[in-house]
């Protein structure tokens, strides 16, 4: 065989290669424009959360500047998509006043939501003898004494996105749930066992991707 008849072996297999290679870049390119062009047509809408209710069994400012409390809250969750499920990866659940967390993270357990499903959790959230700013520990001793207290319930977490066979990356979740609670009144709650009030609050979340 010619040193001729070999260079041009060597350039044929090298033109297969770039064929095959720019055929699956081809076949890449289509399916990725084809999955923007259904999620650009189905535009998948965030999910909606509601703060239903939250049951406060404590609720204790103790010197120097430490907090101790425990809820029971009831967030529920709709899929508002007519075609696009819902994974909840990993979502965390607690409490903050005045932007300082006040409270543990709770874990909500991981779930796939269909279309235009709802969800509903009822977690504990908690947190014993939890140090607070000292303007805050003021603040909250004067909350307690006027009877009215805003919490924000936060959750955060990641999702996925299914549309058919195809799921999205992991999407950052950010929830926020004002709660009003008015202590001192009871007419507002509704007494659960010998201490526990329970609040209706049926309060809209603002949620953000």
């Amino acid at each position: 065989m010619s040193a001729k008849d070999c260079g041009n072996h060597g350039e044929r297999r090298r033109k297969l290669f770039r064929r095959i290679f720019a055929g699956i870049l081809i076949f890449l390119l289509i399916a990725l424009l084809v999955i923007l062009l259904v999620w650009a047509i189905l535009r998948p809408s965030k999910p909606k959360f509601i703060l239903q209710d939250a049951t406060v069994y404590a609720f204790n400012v103790s010197s120097p500047n430490f907090l101790t409390s425990n809820f029971q809250v009831t967030i529920s969750s709709r899929n508002p998509n007519d075609k696009v499920g819902i994974y909840y990866d990993k979502l965390d659940i607690y409490a903050t006043y005045r932007n300082q967390q006040i409270t543990l993270r709770t874990a909500l357990p991981n779930s796939y939501q269909g279309h235009k499903e709802i969800d509903v959790w009822s977690p504990f959230i908690y947190g014993t003898a939890v140090p607070v700013a000292p303007y805050n520990s003021v603040a909250l001793s004067q909350d307690q004494a006027t009877g009215s207290l805003l919490l924000m319930i936060k959750i955060d977490g990641r999702v996925r996105f299914k549309v058919g066979t195809f799921i999205s990356g992991k999407y950052h979740l950010f929830v926020r749930c004002p709660a009003y609670i008015q202590f001192g009144s009871r007419t507002n709650g509704i007494m659960v066992g010998e201490n526990a009030v329970k609040y209706q609050l049926v309060r809209s979340c603002s949620v953000s991707l």
